[in-house]
């Protein structure tokens, strides 16, 4: 730096290619600290963890679906954005469009951390393109966050006979069967009705080894958020997805804003969120915690 002032001041010829050198240089070194200044805030149990990520549509039944598959590729965006490796696990096609369901695995550095801010229901109000009055819409969906538990963590044992466990096809969107054998497996926790399942893999033991880690890992979550002496108290939590309980609003119509109903944070740039643009949301609620806590 010492170097570029001296050289501003003997009028170099390539004062111009400096300068425009030096602000690359503060701009990347200013996005660096604000990196730092985020990650010294996830500092709770799980927050360096990969982490299971699920959607799933609620009120507002194709509309609804529909903004699902939206929310999904917003946060694909955002994973590679992050540089994230990600795998779809199990998948649920619309009946007529979008997705019921999905849940994907995520790795990289601090997902749960990061992702964690997302956990809740998020309403979208458009112009409904399933209407044929091109009425205008409220759908919602709901994000679910889990960090990945290690299989041998002994306060996570699951009994054998609390397991019930169902084998399925695997299928794909329209019907398609990716298999013709009973390769998917679904896990029903007996004593909460916690459901976990996958049908990524070919193999049933690859499968059931999937959901099985899905299953403890929200048994993990509710034990460690809500600190109950039972796993069926924790199961007591779960909030309808619609009115009253949504985290973040998405409205494409009469006017466009993006607002978190948590902290405020707020922005007229819909199209940049959708594709991904997601970190001034989650600085601003790990912020807000940090108040909270303090």
């Amino acid at each position: 730096m010492q170097v570029f002032f001296e050289l501003v001041d003997e009028g170099s010829e390539s004062e111009e290619n400096l300068t425009e050198e030096v602000g690359c240089l503060i701009e990347t070194l200013g996005e660096k600290v604000e990196g730092l200044e985020v990650r010294s805030l996830l500092s709770d149990k799980y927050d360096t963890s990969d982490c299971f990520f699920s959607l799933n549509a609620g009120a507002g039944g194709t509309d609804a679906q529909d903004w699902a598959q939206m929310l999904l590729r917003m946060y694909t965006r955002w994973f590679e954005k992050k540089s994230y490796q990600f795998e779809i696990i199990d998948q649920a096609f619309g009946d007529e469009a979008g997705i019921k369901s999905v849940t994907i695995n995520v790795k990289g550095d601090f997902a749960y951390g990061y992702l964690k801010n997302e956990i809740g229901i998020h309403r979208l109000v458009r112009l409904s393109p399933f209407n044929s009055n091109n009425k205008r819409q409220t759908s919602f969906a709901a994000v679910d966050i889990m960090p990945q538990i290690e299989h041998d963590n002994s306060d996570l044992e699951i009994d054998d006979k609390d397991l019930r466990v169902d084998t399925f096809r695997a299928s794909g969107a329209g019907g398609q069967h990716v298999n013709k054998t009973d390769s998917a497996v679904r896990l029903t926790h007996i004593p909460t009705g916690i459901v976990a399942q996958s049908q990524n893999s070919r193999s049933q033991g690859a499968n059931k080894e999937t959901a099985l880690a899905i299953l403890k890992s929200r048994l993990a979550k509710l034990m460690a958020e809500q600190r109950k002496d039972t796993i069926k108290e924790l199961r007591g939590e779960v909030k309808d997805i619609a009115w009253g309980s949504q985290i973040r609003s998405y409205v494409f119509h009469p006017y466009k804003l993006v607002k978190d109903l948590r902290t405020g944070e707020e922005t007229s740039d819909v199209g940049g969120v959708m594709d991904g643009d997601l970190d001034g949301f989650i600085k601003a609620n790990l912020l807000n915690n940090r108040k909270v806590k303090g």
